[in-house]
């Protein structure tokens, strides 16, 4: 079951339980004689993930979140890809970068779905199987602003009565994420697929640092029709043959004068310093490119 984004919390928020929003790998664990682990498309994560064999001991279905933690406790998505793609992780790498399992959700209990019961009832049921679920919290707590000042990704509130519905993306769950603004430089731009053929795929984002203009990341979400075609033109004047980043960037890009300066907003920086879920907001030509620092 998938939740449906939102820029702010319901109103009703009485009727909501509230989540913290966890920056990981979704996984679904099986518990009993042999524990078995899941991604949302059922591709088996059990020998990549070995730190999550022998969770629980009843025969269960647990919905949660594989993460790894950062020096200060915090999900980091960033060493979190030091491991989502090792089948047979060797012992340094388990070392340096152990995962931790986070559940949320419980789905069967000793051979008894549980899709139809309330969230709430779901909840207690896997909170009596010391599996060490994270709390939920009241709707009108304000877990949102502390995972803010706490540098978490952001919230889910779900509907206490809400069933489990498997392969939806549901409004009985909402996410909210914390998104900082900021300036970035644009550097170039990677041409775009599909419906975006012949045009801008996302943007080169960059800024300013004592060794030049430093690559954070490519943002190719928020943009309108309108944006796209103003961004087109603008870059197409601004065109040079080779990159004008200080650092090494991926993919093949369409290199530009670093002349205009962009708004994103993101919800947080990775240990390599690009920018996390960037979203386009708008041309900043009131801002110089010097003026964007990091």
């Amino acid at each position: 079951m998938l939740a449906v984004a939102a820029g702010e919390l319901p109103p009703d928020r009485d009727r909501y339980g509230l989540e913290v929003k966890w920056d990981g790998i979704r996984a679904l664990v099986h518990t009993g004689r042999a524990t078995k682990v899941t991604g949302r498309h059922g591709v088996d994560y059990t020998r990549r993930y070995p730190e999550l064999a022998g969770i629980g001991v009843r025969n269960a279905i647990i919905d949660g979140e594989v993460v790894v933690l950062d020096p200060h406790g915090r999900p980091s998505f960033g060493r979190l890809q030091h491991r989502m793609h090792l089948t047979d992780p060797d012992p340094a790498v388990l070392r340096l970068y152990p995962v931790t399992y986070l559940p949320f959700d419980l789905l069967h209990l000793d051979g008894v779905p549980l899709f139809d019961f309330p969230y709430r009832d779901r909840r207690a049921l896997l909170d009596e199987l010391d599996v060490g679920a994270p709390p939920y919290f009241p709707g009108e707590s304000d877990l949102l602003a502390a995972t803010n000042e706490q540098g978490l990704e952001g919230v889910v509130a779900k509907r206490l009565d809400s069933p489990y519905r498997a392969g939806t993306r549901s409004p009985w769950w909402i996410k909210v994420k914390n998104l900082t603004a900021r300036e970035i430089v644009v550097g170039g731009w990677k041409p775009g697929k599909g419906r975006r053929s012949g045009g801008i795929g996302s943007l080169v984002m960059g800024v300013f640092t004592p060794d030049g203009l430093t690559y954070v990341g490519h943002v190719g979400t928020g943009f309108t029709d309108a944006d796209l075609g103003e961004l087109h033109d603008l870059l197409g004047s601004l065109e040079v043959g080779h990159s004008p980043f200080a650092n090494p960037v991926p993919w093949r890009n369409r290199w530009v004068r670093p002349d205009l300066v962009g708004e994103v907003a993101y919800t947080m920086w990775t240990d390599e310093r690009r920018l996390r879920h960037p979203v386009w907001r708008r041309l900043r030509p009131d801002k110089l490119p010097a003026e964007v620092t990091l």
